[in-house]
Protein backbone atom coordinates (compact mmCIF):
# COMPACT_ATOMS: atom_id res chain seq x y z
CA UNK A 1 0.00 0.00 0.00
CA UNK A 2 1.03 3.54 -0.76
CA UNK A 3 0.73 6.66 1.41
CA UNK A 4 0.52 9.14 -0.95
CA UNK A 5 -3.30 10.05 -1.42
CA UNK A 6 -4.86 7.59 1.33
CA UNK A 7 -6.57 8.76 4.31
CA UNK A 8 -5.38 7.79 7.64
CA UNK A 9 -7.23 8.13 11.66
CA UNK A 10 -4.21 8.68 14.27
CA UNK A 11 -5.13 8.79 17.77
CA UNK A 12 -3.45 10.86 20.01
CA UNK A 13 -2.47 12.47 17.39
CA UNK A 14 -1.32 16.11 19.30
CA UNK A 15 1.15 14.88 20.59
CA UNK A 16 4.08 12.30 21.22
CA UNK A 17 4.27 9.04 18.82
CA UNK A 18 0.84 10.08 17.49
CA UNK A 19 1.79 13.57 16.44
CA UNK A 20 4.98 12.10 14.95
CA UNK A 21 2.88 9.98 13.18
CA UNK A 22 0.56 11.62 11.94
CA UNK A 23 3.46 14.58 10.56
CA UNK A 24 5.23 11.46 8.51
CA UNK A 25 1.66 10.50 7.47
CA UNK A 26 1.12 14.07 5.86
CA UNK A 27 5.00 14.57 4.72
CA UNK A 28 4.26 11.32 2.38
CA UNK A 29 0.90 12.73 0.31
CA UNK A 30 -1.52 11.11 2.92
CA UNK A 31 -4.61 12.91 4.74
CA UNK A 32 -4.81 12.69 8.34
CA UNK A 33 -7.34 12.83 10.91
CA UNK A 34 -5.73 13.61 14.06
CA UNK A 35 -8.37 12.15 17.08
CA UNK A 36 -7.13 13.46 20.34
CA UNK A 37 -8.69 14.39 23.77
CA UNK A 38 -6.38 17.52 23.24
CA UNK A 39 -8.12 20.68 21.04
CA UNK A 40 -5.70 23.14 21.53
CA UNK A 41 -2.91 20.91 20.43
CA UNK A 42 -4.86 19.12 18.02
CA UNK A 43 -6.13 21.66 16.11
CA UNK A 44 -2.55 22.92 15.70
CA UNK A 45 -1.20 19.38 14.28
CA UNK A 46 -3.74 19.34 12.21
CA UNK A 47 -3.29 22.88 10.80
CA UNK A 48 0.41 22.25 10.57
CA UNK A 49 -0.04 18.98 8.76
CA UNK A 50 -3.14 20.27 6.18
CA UNK A 51 -5.06 17.47 8.13
CA UNK A 52 -8.60 17.39 10.17
CA UNK A 53 -8.69 17.42 13.68
CA UNK A 54 -11.45 15.75 15.57
CA UNK A 55 -11.91 15.85 19.79
CA UNK A 56 -12.08 12.37 20.37
CA UNK A 57 -12.62 9.93 23.55
CA UNK A 58 -11.29 7.09 22.45
CA UNK A 59 -13.81 4.64 24.70
CA UNK A 60 -16.64 6.67 23.35
CA UNK A 61 -18.35 4.59 20.48
CA UNK A 62 -19.98 7.91 19.41
CA UNK A 63 -16.11 9.74 19.62
CA UNK A 64 -15.24 7.10 17.35
CA UNK A 65 -18.19 7.26 15.37
CA UNK A 66 -17.30 11.13 14.30
CA UNK A 67 -13.77 10.21 13.95
CA UNK A 68 -14.29 7.71 11.41
CA UNK A 69 -17.00 9.71 9.67
CA UNK A 70 -14.75 12.48 9.49
CA UNK A 71 -12.17 10.30 7.28
CA UNK A 72 -14.26 8.64 5.23
CA UNK A 73 -15.64 12.13 4.18
CA UNK A 74 -11.72 12.72 2.95
CA UNK A 75 -11.88 9.58 0.70
CA UNK A 76 -10.98 5.95 1.32
CA UNK A 77 -10.21 5.59 5.23
CA UNK A 78 -7.27 2.67 4.45
CA UNK A 79 -5.15 3.36 7.90
CA UNK A 80 -5.96 3.17 11.51
CA UNK A 81 -3.10 4.30 13.86
CA UNK A 82 -3.85 3.61 17.54
CA UNK A 83 -1.43 5.68 19.67
CA UNK A 84 -3.80 7.32 22.60
CA UNK A 85 -3.25 6.08 26.21
CA UNK A 86 -2.64 7.04 29.53
CA UNK A 87 0.10 5.50 32.04
CA UNK A 88 -0.74 5.55 35.55
CA UNK A 89 1.46 4.24 38.06
CA UNK A 90 0.04 2.69 41.60
CA UNK A 91 1.67 -0.24 43.54
CA UNK A 92 -1.68 -3.23 44.09
CA UNK A 93 -0.86 -2.41 47.63
CA UNK A 94 0.51 0.84 48.51
CA UNK A 95 0.82 3.22 51.80
CA UNK A 96 -2.63 4.70 50.95
CA UNK A 97 -3.59 1.40 50.67
CA UNK A 98 -5.74 -1.09 47.78
CA UNK A 99 -4.61 0.37 44.40
CA UNK A 100 -7.70 2.26 42.89
CA UNK A 101 -10.09 0.29 41.01
CA UNK A 102 -11.28 3.67 39.39
CA UNK A 103 -7.64 4.17 37.97
CA UNK A 104 -7.36 0.45 36.57
CA UNK A 105 -11.09 0.71 35.22
CA UNK A 106 -9.93 3.79 33.10
CA UNK A 107 -6.29 2.81 31.96
CA UNK A 108 -8.04 -0.56 30.91
CA UNK A 109 -10.74 1.67 29.19
CA UNK A 110 -9.05 4.05 27.18
CA UNK A 111 -5.74 1.99 26.33
CA UNK A 112 -7.35 -1.45 25.76
CA UNK A 113 -11.47 -0.69 24.82
CA UNK A 114 -10.45 2.35 23.31
CA UNK A 115 -8.03 0.56 21.35
CA UNK A 116 -10.46 -2.19 20.14
CA UNK A 117 -13.42 0.47 19.95
CA UNK A 118 -11.78 2.24 17.41
CA UNK A 119 -10.45 -0.58 15.42
CA UNK A 120 -13.91 -1.81 15.12
CA UNK A 121 -15.62 1.43 13.79
CA UNK A 122 -12.44 1.66 11.34
CA UNK A 123 -12.25 -1.45 10.49
CA UNK A 124 -15.97 -1.45 9.01
CA UNK A 125 -15.48 1.31 7.19
CA UNK A 126 -12.50 -0.14 5.33
CA UNK A 127 -14.24 -3.30 4.78
CA UNK A 128 -16.17 -1.05 1.94
CA UNK A 129 -13.58 0.11 -0.04
CA UNK A 130 -12.77 -0.66 -2.94
CA UNK A 131 -9.26 -3.32 -2.80
CA UNK A 132 -5.92 -2.43 -3.95
CA UNK A 133 -4.86 -4.43 -6.71
CA UNK A 134 -3.09 -6.81 -3.69
CA UNK A 135 -6.42 -7.01 -2.20
CA UNK A 136 -6.21 -5.07 0.35
CA UNK A 137 -8.91 -2.67 1.52
CA UNK A 138 -6.78 -1.04 5.06
CA UNK A 139 -4.26 -2.02 7.59
CA UNK A 140 -4.70 -1.30 11.24
CA UNK A 141 -1.67 -0.24 14.02
CA UNK A 142 -2.00 -0.35 17.46
CA UNK A 143 0.44 0.67 20.30
CA UNK A 144 1.40 -1.93 23.24
CA UNK A 145 4.27 -1.46 25.25
CA UNK A 146 7.35 -3.38 26.62
CA UNK A 147 5.02 -3.13 29.30
CA UNK A 148 3.36 -6.18 28.04
CA UNK A 149 6.03 -8.32 28.56
CA UNK A 150 8.14 -6.78 31.35
CA UNK A 151 5.67 -5.12 33.78
CA UNK A 152 7.55 -2.85 36.22
CA UNK A 153 6.17 -2.35 39.72
CA UNK A 154 3.28 0.04 39.75
CA UNK A 155 2.20 -0.91 36.15
CA UNK A 156 -0.59 -3.61 36.96
CA UNK A 157 -3.01 -1.58 35.61
CA UNK A 158 -0.67 -0.19 32.51
CA UNK A 159 0.38 -3.53 31.92
CA UNK A 160 -2.75 -5.53 31.59
CA UNK A 161 -4.20 -2.85 28.98
CA UNK A 162 -1.02 -3.01 27.04
CA UNK A 163 -0.97 -7.10 27.33
CA UNK A 164 -4.66 -7.15 26.34
CA UNK A 165 -3.81 -5.01 23.24
CA UNK A 166 -0.78 -7.85 22.48
CA UNK A 167 -3.43 -10.76 22.91
CA UNK A 168 -5.83 -9.38 20.35
CA UNK A 169 -3.64 -8.69 17.57
CA UNK A 170 -3.61 -12.17 16.21
CA UNK A 171 -7.06 -12.76 16.62
CA UNK A 172 -8.42 -9.52 15.34
CA UNK A 173 -5.81 -9.97 12.17
CA UNK A 174 -7.62 -13.49 11.51
CA UNK A 175 -11.01 -11.84 11.93
CA UNK A 176 -10.13 -9.66 9.27
CA UNK A 177 -8.09 -11.68 6.47
CA UNK A 178 -11.56 -12.32 4.37
CA UNK A 179 -11.74 -8.25 4.62
CA UNK A 180 -8.24 -7.58 3.18
CA UNK A 181 -7.51 -5.29 6.25
CA UNK A 182 -4.77 -6.44 8.20
CA UNK A 183 -3.89 -5.78 12.12
CA UNK A 184 -0.28 -5.49 13.64
CA UNK A 185 1.11 -3.89 16.53
CA UNK A 186 3.65 -2.29 17.38
CA UNK A 187 5.53 -2.43 21.76
CA UNK A 188 7.82 0.65 22.46
CA UNK A 189 10.70 0.87 24.54
CA UNK A 190 12.02 3.69 26.66
CA UNK A 191 10.49 6.72 24.38
CA UNK A 192 10.72 10.20 24.82
CA UNK A 193 7.14 11.37 24.78
CA UNK A 194 5.00 13.92 26.78
CA UNK A 195 4.77 10.99 29.44
CA UNK A 196 8.11 10.60 30.16
CA UNK A 197 9.14 14.00 29.76
CA UNK A 198 7.23 14.62 33.40
CA UNK A 199 9.72 12.49 35.07
CA UNK A 200 12.79 14.07 36.48
CA UNK A 201 15.68 14.25 34.56
CA UNK A 202 17.92 12.37 36.10
CA UNK A 203 15.09 9.53 36.02
CA UNK A 204 15.24 9.98 32.03
CA UNK A 205 19.03 9.50 31.65
CA UNK A 206 19.27 6.20 33.70
CA UNK A 207 16.01 5.22 31.64
CA UNK A 208 18.17 5.98 28.57
CA UNK A 209 21.29 4.43 29.72
CA UNK A 210 19.65 1.30 30.17
CA UNK A 211 18.73 0.52 26.67
CA UNK A 212 21.48 -1.36 25.22
CA UNK A 213 21.96 0.19 21.49
CA UNK A 214 21.72 2.82 20.69
CA UNK A 215 21.81 4.07 24.39
CA UNK A 216 18.76 6.80 24.04
CA UNK A 217 15.08 7.49 24.43
CA UNK A 218 13.20 6.22 21.36
CA UNK A 219 11.98 9.50 19.44
CA UNK A 220 8.77 9.53 17.31
CA UNK A 221 10.17 9.44 13.99
CA UNK A 222 12.04 6.16 15.18
CA UNK A 223 8.18 4.83 15.73
CA UNK A 224 6.77 6.67 12.72
CA UNK A 225 9.64 4.93 10.34
CA UNK A 226 8.69 1.50 11.85
CA UNK A 227 4.81 2.89 11.04
CA UNK A 228 5.96 3.54 7.40
CA UNK A 229 7.06 -0.15 7.03
CA UNK A 230 4.05 -1.66 8.31
CA UNK A 231 1.74 0.22 5.77
CA UNK A 232 4.03 -0.32 2.96
CA UNK A 233 5.21 -3.91 3.45
CA UNK A 234 1.75 -6.32 3.04
CA UNK A 235 3.26 -9.32 4.26
CA UNK A 236 3.35 -7.90 8.05
CA UNK A 237 0.10 -9.13 9.57
CA UNK A 238 -1.17 -10.67 13.13
CA UNK A 239 2.17 -10.17 14.93
CA UNK A 240 3.66 -7.63 17.56
CA UNK A 241 7.13 -5.84 16.79
CA UNK A 242 8.97 -4.86 19.73
CA UNK A 243 10.46 -1.20 19.09
CA UNK A 244 13.00 -1.04 22.05
CA UNK A 245 16.70 -1.13 21.63
CA UNK A 246 16.99 -4.58 23.05
CA UNK A 247 16.13 -3.50 26.33
CA UNK A 248 14.35 -5.72 28.84
CA UNK A 249 12.66 -3.90 31.75
CA UNK A 250 14.02 -4.33 35.19
CA UNK A 251 11.55 -4.78 38.09
CA UNK A 252 11.89 -1.01 39.02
Amino acid sequence: MQIKDKVFIVTGGASGLGEGTARMLAAEGGRVVVADMQAEKGEAVAQAIGGAFVQCDVSSEADGQAAVARATSLGRLMGLINCAGIAPAEKTVGKSGAHSLAVYTKTIMVNLVGTFNMIRLAAEAMSRNEPESTGERGVLISTASVAAYDGQIGQAAYSASKGGVVGMTLPIARDLARSGIRNMTIAPGIFGTPMLFGMPKEVQDALAAGVPFPSRLGTPADYAKLVKHIIENDMLNGEVIRLDGAIRMAPK
